[in-house]
């Protein structure tokens, strides 16, 4: 079968730092992995998606991800973590391109609160 894992450790994180959002996959072939991010009341956007090829990709807002078969893994990472970073965000697997047959299957990885002086913010396991 295929799944997508995240550990169950928060992350404490302060603006301007960077973060990394873990990501584990299992899969008995090369899997297409995907990040999204859902900010509330709006559908998830596509982060960064990987298929083939280059195993580190570039996505939007200054987020990359890098593909590691070694050990299963697809970790979010991004240097600066801002703020406005406050979001949903989800891993996804899928065995087939979108658009044919098979599932995408996933689970939402964190989710941000913010101090009240917003220079420090949590990410935790929803």
């Amino acid at each position: 079968g295929q799944s997508v894992t995240q550990p169950d450790d928060p992350v404490l994180v302060s603006e301007g730092t960077s973060l990394e959002l873990k990501c584990n996959y299992s899969y008995n072939a090369t899997p297409y992995l995907f990040w999204y991010i859902q900010y509330p009341g709006q559908r998830p956007q596509l982060l960064l998606k990987y298929f083939s090829g280059n195993t580190v990709v570039q996505g939007i807002r200054g987020f990359v991800a890098e593909f590691r078969s070694s050990d299963f893994s697809f970790n979010l990472r991004k240097f600066s973590a801002h703020w406005s970073d406050s979001s949903e965000y989800f891993c996804a697997l899928s065995a087939t391109v979108p658009g044919t047959a098979g599932g995408v299957e996933h689970k939402p990885l964190m989710v941000v609160e913010f101090s009240d002086t917003h220079d420090r913010f949590w990410f935790y396991f929803k």
